[in-house]
């Protein structure tokens, strides 16, 4: 499992924007930057939709203030329900991680097996990276939602 000091793993994503479907590395993502990734089971799920991606638009220019490049959602979905899921939250300022067969999930070690609810998942996580490297992580027990939140990680940022 992803710990403090461990590098973010390598990775590519799909990304869609206004322009188009590109991808991204996780090099091109994390290198030189400041980044505050957080994680949750299902794009358009009650605690996700309703708590913890709006929390993080809502801060999002207090943690740009606080030096962080990039702020990052992932989740084990596609590249088309990630960016309807943005649309539906006016989330422009999150970039958003599609990791649609939960390969990256896996190579952090935060995947869960919902089974028949929706299978492979993340757990409700959020990290701090810096050049790529986890300088604060919080992970949620199951269930919960308490410590992966955008206020929390402001106070670690």
């Amino acid at each position: 499992m992803i710990k403090i000091g461990s590098p973010l793993p390598t990775h590519e994503f799909t990304i869609l924007t206004d322009e188009g479907k590109t991808t991204a590395t996780s090099e091109q993502l994390f290198k030189g930057k400041k980044v505050v990734l957080f994680a949750v089971p299902g794009a358009f799920t009650p605690t996700c939709s309703n708590s913890h991606l709006p929390g993080f638009v809502v801060q999002a220019d207090r943690f740009k203030a606080r030096g962080v490049d990039t702020i990052c959602c992932l989740s084990v979905n596609d590249a088309f329900v990630m960016r309807a899921w943005q649309q539906h939250q006016n989330a422009d300022a999150i970039t958003m991680l599609a990791d649609g067969a939960g390969s990256f999930t896996q190579a952090l070690g935060l995947a869960k097996d919902t089974g028949e609810f929706g299978g492979l998942r993340a757990q409700r996580f959020a990290l701090v990276a810096e050049d790529g490297v986890v300088t604060a992580l919080k992970i949620e027990a199951p269930g919960k939602f308490e410590v992966s939140d955008a206020e929390t990680l402001l106070q670690l940022v």
